[in-house]
């Protein structure tokens, strides 16, 4: 009887440890290998919803897909281009924190084989990465501009709060805007000074810009997280009735903010459709593809009081 329980369970777990052994055997054969998803910070909703989308397309595909954060840190960007590098990763889904300085990063990649797909942010060495998947922000801010003329009547003074300096974005939206703004001579720059994209950063910049122009008429913000900062000021300051509020992105709280008739409008970018573009270029590339363009624009749509009905979290309701 003792010898009989023995084989028995001897049985059993020689039966576990192959169960166990052929579900990972299985898994490693359906997986197609590891694609990094590197995104600049995770502190911003607009970014979150990049990550998140290319990590999913990437797992759909067959991909192990991981999503790290860079904290908007340079440094720590480049510490995790060092342990993808060193841990088999065969493409990475990038989001730079920073436009000539996350190029050592793609470079570093591309020498070691490892394919590098931008997302909405570019780096300024195009040659070191297959292709950089981005909003078309000066034409989108083209057409914000064109709505901030006509909410103005085309006279007025006005600031700017600008994004990081050193992501391309912040100045393909400044030039944009004021490509059109510029040519009104009755509109009037008073100040223009940086948030760093930064929400609570661009409350204290609006607040000390009032303090220094107390004639302030409309603001311009190169992202909606800033956007959002700029009206508590001005709400703080008991001016939401008179300083016109413009964003760009499309996030969720501004959106419900045009909606509500506290913010005039946006750009809304579509980050889904770059983070799905971005790990579907990765998958043909990995399959052999070559011939991939170099860079794609993603077009921006004007959200304001009279559209927003059919916009909802970064993309379109309908």
């Amino acid at each position: 009887m003792k010898r009989f329980f023995h084989h028995t369970l001897l049985s059993f777990v020689l039966l576990l440890l192959l169960s166990s052994s052929t579900s990972c055997s299985n898994h490693s054969e359906t997986s197609k290998g590891k694609i990094a998803v590197v995104i600049s910070t995770l502190n911003n909703p607009w970014f979150v919803v990049l990550g998140e989308a290319a990590v999913q397309r990437a797992e759909e595909l067959g991909y192990e897909a991981v999503l790290f954060d860079s904290q908007n840190n340079p440094s720590k960007e480049q510490e995790h281009f060092d342990n993808l590098l060193s841990s088999g990763y065969k493409a990475v889904l990038f989001n730079p924190t920073d436009a000539d300085g996350s190029a050592v990063n793609a470079k570093a990649a591309a020498r070691a084989g490892v394919g590098v797909f931008c997302m909405d942010r570019e780096i300024n060495e195009p040659g070191a990465c297959v292709t950089q998947i981005l909003s078309d922000n000066y034409s989108g801010c083209i057409q914000l501009g064109q709505y901030f003329v006509e909410v103005m009547n085309g006279r007025g003074n006005y600031v700017e709060i600008l994004g990081i300096v050193g992501d391309n974005n912040t100045w393909a939206r400044s030039r944009g805007f004021h490509s059109v703004v510029d040519c009104y001579e009755d509109l009037h720059m008073l100040a223009q000074q940086t948030a760093d994209f930064d929400q609570n950063k661009a409350m204290e910049v609006m607040e000390s810009m009032m303090q220094a122009n107390p004639n302030i008429d409309a603001v311009f913000c190169g992202n909606d997280a800033m956007a959002m900062g700029a009206y508590q000021a001005v709400l703080g300051a008991g001016k939401e009735n008179h300083i016109k509020v413009f964003g760009f992105d499309g996030a969720e709280d501004c959106v419900n903010a045009i909606r509500e008739g506290k913010v005039e409008a946006t750009g809304m970018q579509f980050p889904k459709t770059m983070a799905i573009t971005a790990a579907e270029l990765a998958d043909r590339w990995l399959k052999g593809e070559r011939d991939l363009p170099k860079k794609l624009p993603v077009a921006v749509e004007l959200v304001n009081g009279m559209n927003v009905s059919h916009y909802g979290h970064f993309g379109r309701l309908d």
